[in-house]
């Protein structure tokens, strides 16, 4: 067998987790992803919601025989040759659907081809195969050197968040919708209370808007003291699923170039969204109404092509304080709509028109 070669690398990944407008919970999973070309290979399956199987949530061992069997030194899991690339986020159940590939040997190369949509032992690749997609050949110390690295030891992910702000009530809300989809959290009221080892564990904190400059930087500096790099999330406002996504975009683990959601913005009118692949993109819109209740909407749900895309927004739905989150398989972003419809204010009477 004959061909180009294809770069191979690794690079960190994440699903995003959140609650969804339904009420649904989608779970968070940190996994590390192919790079084929320098392109992840998952964005080239456009709206795919999969990971890989090297995920940070599986136990040690499982995940070093999932190494070994992409070095070809274990057993196929499938028949004809067939190993898993990318299976089901929430149960990796094989019947969920899965991305599939042959990998073998051609002397000191390895080889993927005959990528397919599998959801039983046999894969259909006349009826469920991605035309265009491979054969990729990568050469065999490139390759190897890549998945041992990989094998041999890398730091786990911190996927914990220290939460601090003034309304319990709330942050006790979103503590428990974040331990839903696999984030650990904390609440405190003051991190100098906090071990140096302990707040090396978090990824993040974020704080509420309660809390106060002096106060804000006193939390970073304990942070900083303590040796660990995290990264300040800013509460735009006390509505929890708004909230998870902005955790969870400050727990995204992939670099800028390599993120679906590129940049966000709104105002009373559009939404502008930026992708760097295509997929498909949902956004919804959260406000607080009068009594300070969370209105929830879908406003966008569909596929994008690579590039800026003006989205328009229906101005009832993000009158007032509003905010939109939009959504990818593997990628979250929040904002804030500015300069949307304000309220009208309540009718006053003044003493001039008293009976």
């Amino acid at each position: 067998m004959s061909g180009a070669y294809a770069t191979f690398d690794l690079a960190p990944a994440t699903r995003a987790g959140g609650v969804l407008a339904d009420g649904r919970y989608q779970v968070h999973r940190d996994f590390v992803d192919f790079v084929v070309d320098g392109r992840p290979l998952l964005f080239q399956l456009s709206d795919l919601d999969g990971v890989s199987p090297l995920a940070s949530d599986v136990p040690p061992a499982i995940f070093t025989e999932q190494v070994r069997a992409l070095l070809l030194e274990a057993e196929p899991p499938l028949p004809a040759g067939r190993f898993v690339l990318y299976g089901c986020p929430e149960c990796e159940d094989l019947g969920c659907g899965a991305v599939t590939a042959v990998i073998e040997r051609d002397g000191e190369d390895y080889v993927w081809r005959d990528f397919a949509w599998q959801t039983d032992e046999h894969a259909d690749l006349e009826r469920n195969g991605y035309p265009g997609m491979g054969p990729f050949r990568f050469r065999g110390p490139e390759y190897r050197a890549a998945l041992t690295a990989l094998r041999d030891g890398s730091a786990a992910p911190r996927r914990r968040v220290l939460l601090i702000g003034a309304r319990v009530a709330v942050l006790a809300r979103l503590a428990a919708a974040l331990r839903t989809i696999g984030i650990g959290a904390d609440i405190t009221q003051d991190a100098r209370g906090v071990t140096a080892e302990e707040l090396r564990g978090y990824g993040a904190v974020a704080f509420g808007r309660a809390v106060g400059p002096a106060e804000r930087a006193a939390v970073l500096r304990a942070f900083e003291q303590a040796g660990a790099e995290v990264a300040a999330v800013d509460g735009l406002a006390p509505i929890v699923p708004l909230l998870v996504a902005q955790i969870e975009h400050a727990l995204g683990r992939g670099p800028l170039p390599r993120r679906l959601l590129t940049a966000l913005a709104a105002t009373g009118t559009t939404a502008d969204v930026e992708v760097g692949a295509a997929c498909r993109v949902r956004i919804t819109a959260y406000r607080l109404d009068r009594l300070h209740r969370t209105r929830t909407e879908e406003v966008f749900d569909g596929a994008l092509e690579p590039g800026r895309h003006r989205v328009p927004l229906d101005p009832r739905a993000v009158r007032g304080q509003a905010y939109v989150v939009a959504r990818t398989a593997g990628d979250v972003r929040a904002a804030p709509v500015v300069g949307g419809q304000r309220r009208r204010a309540r009718p006053t009477v003044t003493g001039g028109e008293r009976g």
